[in-house]
């Protein structure tokens, strides 16, 4: 079970740095459409987003709702504000862990 586990995390990383070394094969007139560029920039706020989600709302694979909610309201919000980023980290943490000791 364990050389299965090893074999494919080797064969993920090889995967991943397969399309890495690729990403660096691609002439540059491909990256500079304007429709490459779009996509890319589609794409990764797509990942991020389903990140979050995964992340942030699932638990044991079922979905919860817990502290990391109102901390991740307390983000954004701060986000939208345009707080410097440290703060908004400490001021998230701190929403989380209040929450967690009043409600949870």
């Amino acid at each position: 079970m364990i050389i299965n586990l090893w074999a494919g995390i080797i064969l993920a990383s090889l995967a991943v740095y397969s399309w890495k070394i690729i990403g660096f094969l691609v002439p540059s007139s491909v990256l500079n459409r304007p429709i490459v560029s779009r996509t890319a920039a589609l794409l990764t706020v797509a990942l991020l987003s389903a990140l979050l989600g995964i992340q942030g709302f699932t638990e044991n694979s079922s979905f919860v709702i817990d502290a990391r909610l109102p901390a991740l309201a307390v983000g954004a919000i701060l986000l939208f504000l345009r707080v410097p980023f440290i703060v908004m980290v400490i001021a998230a943490a701190a929403t989380a862990a209040l929450w967690r000791l009043f409600f949870g």
